[in-house]
């Protein structure tokens, strides 16, 4: 099959490595090309896809709502014809008005998160005209799926979980250590790690004001926060203001995330809403307990046997699940085994290229 990802860009998000991921694992059958409406970050994405010999494609999309966009998306689908666009985020009102110049093409979109917070009400009235004239709707999860129903009134088509390379998170113990090292952080310390854009809907600042319990001061726990965005100057300030600038480490955007959880005991999310995240099943895939709050579909990757699921918004829960993970290492480690353990049967990227494949051909043949 001939397949063509569209995505907004390729900056380092959720969506944008799943589409990375994704591509790579297509490609070994397939012929998949990448298509960004943005222009070039040099993202590791990039490299990594250009590496694979996956063609990587760049529109060079001015900011805001750009038609010329549409025209310049219709000339490269003409010359790809592709036999399906699988379409992420907000770039159906791009590619709509070129679909029928592409001839028999199929198009899929997957919605990365909750109906509501997955596009912006203009798009969403966009999309529910698209999922009634034949584009296929992709949900990440059970959560998902009953978001998409209730706010479109009808079922998606199909339901494939996120997956990751389950194999590349395990590190050796040495990998941790030197990150440890490097940081200045004393091996019998308790380490806590948290990976995501710094945007209001990751909360990092129910985060902070969580870890600024006394009590974490007092096990000497650290709190690395991997990731950039806009809430950053104003999430240093809380640092300051809280008195954890001794303790807390804003890392910036990391290429060596496997690297970060090794070094860590628990991995924590404080988001307000989430679709089906990676960086959960990356933390488990790593042997790390996860701490987070039970929005979209963490309950269903995480399990008291794996780690401690709290109310979004809350952060004295929050604190306590810190607090009982750093004044208990051993049982913290207990729960990143089992963890381990759970990624290994659930989360491979092979089981969802596999279905992406499975689908995008019935598609094709009907």
């Amino acid at each position: 099959m001939n397949i063509v990802e569209l995505i907004p860009s390729l900056s380092v998000g959720g969506a944008e490595r799943v589409v990375t991921l994704l591509a790579e694992a297509m490609a070994e059958t397939n012929h998949v090309t990448v298509v960004a409406l943005g222009t070039s970050t040099g993202s590791w994405l990039e490299e990594r896809l250009t590496a694979v010999g996956v063609s990587v494609c760049f529109l060079d999309k001015s900011p805001g709502f750009d038609a010329a966009t549409i025209l310049a998306l219709g000339r490269l689908l003409r010359r790809l014809r592709p036999d399906v666009v699988h379409t992420h985020l907000h770039v159906l009102k791009y590619l709509m008005p070129v679909w029928p110049l592409i001839p028999r093409c199929r198009i899929v979109h997957t919605l990365h998160n909750v109906a509501a917070y997955e596009a912006t009400p203009t798009d969403q009235k966009l999309q529910k005209l698209a999922f009634t004239i034949g584009v296929r709707a992709v949900s990440i999860g059970a959560a998902v799926t009953e978001s998409f129903q209730e706010h479109y009134g009808r079922p998606p088509a199909a339901e494939i979980a996120n997956g990751i390379p389950v194999a590349d998170y395990r590190l050796p113990r040495e990998a941790g250590l030197a990150v440890r090292e490097s940081l200045t952080i004393e091996p019998d310390e308790p380490v806590f790690l948290s990976v995501g854009r710094l945007s209001v809907q990751k909360n990092h600042a129910l985060l902070l004001k969580a870890f600024a319990d006394p009590r974490l001061a007092q096990h000497h726990a650290h709190l690395l926060v991997a990731g950039d965005g806009e809430l950053r100057e104003d999430l240093a300030a809380q640092i300051e203001r809280l008195g954890l600038a001794g303790r807390v480490r804003l890392l910036g955007v990391r290429r060596d995330v496997p690297a970060l959880l090794s070094a860590a005991d628990a991995f924590v999310m404080s988001s307000d809403w989430e679709g089906n995240p990676l960086v959960v099943m990356e933390a488990m895939s790593a042997g790390r307990a996860v701490v987070s709050t039970s929005v979209g579909c963490v309950p269903a990757l995480v399990s008291p046997g794996t780690g401690l699921l709290i109310p979004p918004g809350a952060s004295a829960p929050l604190a306590e699940a810190l607090v009982t993970l750093a004044s208990d290492r051993s049982g913290c480690h207990q729960l990143g085994r089992a963890a381990a353990a759970e990624a290994s049967t659930r989360f491979d990227v092979s089981a969802m290229a596999t279905l992406y494949v499975n689908l995008f051909t019935s598609l094709v043949q009907n």
